[in-house]
């Protein structure tokens, strides 16, 4: 193996440490979504497991399903995401799937009466997968290495899948119980350690044969929510005689609609129009392993995403079958 091959193999693992991180989703993926670098170009067979811890405070929303009062939760959730890049007709692209599991307090006032729960149980899994449509070619190593980016545009599904912990008699499900997609458009562009991420999308949901609902379960259904994301971070690769690398970044983003409907009725009370505004960081410490860490909080809500969420993630990356 030539010298100059073993330096490029060293100058790729170091990129992989900071440019896998942060592609595997914390969370089912729902419209309060915050992704830094979700659209990112990696090499072929590039590989990451990620485990998440994910802590969630604040206002609950029920979708409409009762008239509750002063609802809040204090809730943990650990998520088991792989992810894997491939070649897709010379395109580059990537899948990833999470699972997670929550454990949780809840409590609110219904007719007056103050009520509390705890719920532990699976939520439902979520997969997305992600196709580069320009600037991102697939490339193994050595091309990977002389590539430089540019201007990047992709597209991605996201689904979630009706698997998690659900009964229709209780009013707090870690699970959904309905199948929902989320078609995406997301753009990225750099300037040297400067990166600006942009990704517009719709989530849509099928129909809830069994929500919960005084005085029986009933079907459930919602219309889209429009999303917006936006994040702009810098690479902090080059710093400290380029000792220390990884990246940080300003995360926003802004969803609306969703108004839900019982028989074909729509409240208009939960139609959403709400953003949230947070942080990331991203630090490699080893050849293969990196710490992620963000914190992000509602900004405006109308109905939904009022609550602060904190979470840190630990990743093993690698490229090919090869551990």
């Amino acid at each position: 193996m030539s010298t100059t091959y073993r330096q490029g193999m060293r100058k790729l693992h170091r990129l992989v440490w900071y440019v896998v991180a942060g592609l595997c989703a914390a969370m089912p993926a729902r419209a309060q979504d915050l992704a830094p670098r979700a659209y990112i170009v990696t090499p072929v067979h590039s590989n990451a497991v990620t485990l998440t811890w994910s802590f969630y405070n604040g206002p609950v929303n029920f979708n409409g399903a009762v008239p509750i009062e002063g609802a809040s939760g204090t809730y943990y959730v650990p998520v088991l995401s792989y992810f894997h890049s491939f070649n897709f007709f010379g395109r580059s692209a990537n899948f990833t799937t999470s699972l997670p599991y929550g454990v949780g307090n809840f409590t609110g006032t219904v007719a007056g009466a103050e009520k509390t729960a705890y719920r532990s149980g699976l939520l439902d899994l979520s997969g997305r997968i992600s196709v580069n449509l320009m600037g991102g070619p697939a490339m193994k190593v050595p091309e990977y290495v002389k590539w430089k980016q540019k201007r990047l545009l992709g597209a991605s599904l996201k689904i979630i899948a009706p698997t998690g912990q659900y009964d229709p008699t209780k009013l707090i499900n870690w699970g959904i119980n309905r199948w929902a997609f989320k078609p995406e458009l997301g753009y990225s562009e750099r300037w040297g350690n400067w990166v600006l991420d942009a990704y517009a999308g719709a989530w849509f949901y099928t129909q809830n044969p069994a929500s919960f609902h005084i005085p029986y379960p009933v079907p459930q259904t919602q219309a889209p929510v429009g999303a917006f994301e936006g994040h702009f971070s810098y690479d902090f690769s080059n710093l400290v005689g380029r000792k220390l690398r990884g990246w940080v970044s300003l995360d926003g983003n802004f969803w609306w609609g969703g108004i839900a409907s019982v028989y074909n009725i729509p409240n208009p009370s939960t139609r959403q129009t709400s953003s949230r505004l947070g942080g990331t960081v991203s630090v490699p410490y080893t050849r293969h392993q990196s710490i992620k860490v963000s914190f992000s909080g509602g900004t405006y809500s109308r109905f939904g995403g009022d609550y602060q969420n904190l979470q840190v993630a630990w990743q093993y990356s690698w490229i090919g079958n090869k551990w």
